[in-house]
């Protein structure tokens, strides 16, 4: 180390859910977006490297940590207003809200609309980000307006949900560094009754058809206790829950591929076994062929179903493992309290190649990587 260099001595692994990753330089807490934004543009002019930390449940960070500084998001505003422009009610939210602490504080205030995102982990202005989705909801369905901070031009500005790209469990901001989210808004139904119950365990679990809508807290209870049982609420003493959420996303197969894949697997399965899949349809950035218009172009499998089919079940690979899945729930790579990122992400590998060589799908990573690859 030369005399110019900094020891790293910021310890990060404490603000990710997974609680990993090496230290940063230096890490600075912004209250309010005018902290946010005077901060940031402080780094920036002196050329120092910027990692943005909001709850930190999306984030797998490397041994060696960050070469630079963290900035974490800890604005807490919520308000709630009317649009102008539909008389629609919607709500405010700071970008270091968290998230769940949003969602209640909707579902109390007597509006509907958040309920089935209930218990997802992390902050309010990871959610467009991500296009956060469960239980057959996604955060395309109900946003308003994105505020970023342009880091190009220091100028702060609102921007549409038809400018943002996005897709399943993307966005156009996602890989970029030169925004950041500093707000969000999102609609609201104000007669207090969640949003159509589309997903079948949800409405099993509430009594209703697919479809039907009940009151937003009714959903709200129901989708904690589903997430409980997966593992997928945080908790300190559960280990299942020192994870990011689900580590891969359910893959996407063109729809002239898909024929062929799901011959692949049924011969790996067996013919009788019914293979979970649902219509994708056009994914952002491909072409429409008009003749075949009115036909998915693609189907969705489940991540899940497929580990679990490849050989990886439930706690993979062994009580004693330092990472394991889940015992509740295959998508999870869970941190069971001494673990580093490279093991993590040497079972990530095992796993994504495992169903790769059984079915010939590749599973993609949910997270981002900071100063690690998968």
């Amino acid at each position: 180390m030369t005399d110019t260099q900094t020891p790293l001595s910021a310890p990060l692994a404490e603000l990710t859910t997974l609680r990993l990753g090496g230290p940063a330089r230096e890490i600075v807490r912004c209250p309010d977006t005018r902290s946010i934004v005077e901060t940031i543009q402080e780094l920036d002019e002196q050329s120092e490297p910027v990692l943005v930390i909001g709850g930190g449940s999306n984030l797998v960070i490397g041994d060696a940590g960050f070469d630079g500084t963290a900035v974490v998001l800890a604005s807490g505003r919520i308000e709630f207003g009317s649009g102008r422009e539909s008389g629609r009610p919607h709500v405010v939210a700071d970008a270091g809200v968290g998230w769940d602490d949003l969602v209640a504080a909707t579902v109390e205030a007597g509006f509907g609309g958040l309920e089935c995102l209930s218990g997802i982990p992390g902050a309010a202005g990871a959610t467009p980000v991500q296009n956060v989705g469960a239980y057959g909801v996604e955060v395309a369905d109900i946003l308003r307006s994105v505020q970023v901070l342009d880091r190009r031009s220091g100028n702060l500005r609102w921007v549409s949900p038809t400018e943002l790209g996005l897709g399943y469990r993307t966005s156009n901001l996602k890989h970029r560094d030169d925004f950041v989210v500093v707000a969000v808004s999102f609609w609201l139904n104000e007669d207090r009754e969640s949003q159509p119950i589309r997903y079948r365990e949800l409405a099993t679990t509430v009594g209703v058809a697919p479809g039907d809508r009940v009151d937003a807290a009714t959903a709200r209870e129901a989708v904690l206790g589903l997430r409980r049982g997966k593992g997928m609420v945080l908790d300190a003493d559960d280990f299942d829950t020192w994870s990011a959420g689900s580590f891969f996303t359910n893959p996407i197969v063109d729809g002239p591929d898909a024929p062929a894949v799901l011959d692949r697997i049924a011969v790996r399965v067996g013919e009788d076994v019914a293979i979970p899949s649902y219509p994708a349809g056009p994914q952002p950035g491909t072409p429409v062929d008009p003749s075949n218009a009115g036909t998915p172009t693609a189907i969705k499998l489940s991540a899940g179903w497929l580990i679990e089919r490849a050989g990886f079940g439930r706690g993979y690979p062994s009580a004693d493992a330092p990472v394991r899945l889940s015992t509740k729930h295959t998508l999870a790579l869970t941190n069971r309290g001494s673990a580093t990122t490279e093991q993590l992400l040497t079972l990530a590998r095992e796993v994504r190649d495992g169903v790769l060589d059984s079915f010939g799908v590749t599973l993609r990573p949910e997270p981002v990587f900071v100063n690690c690859v998968l």
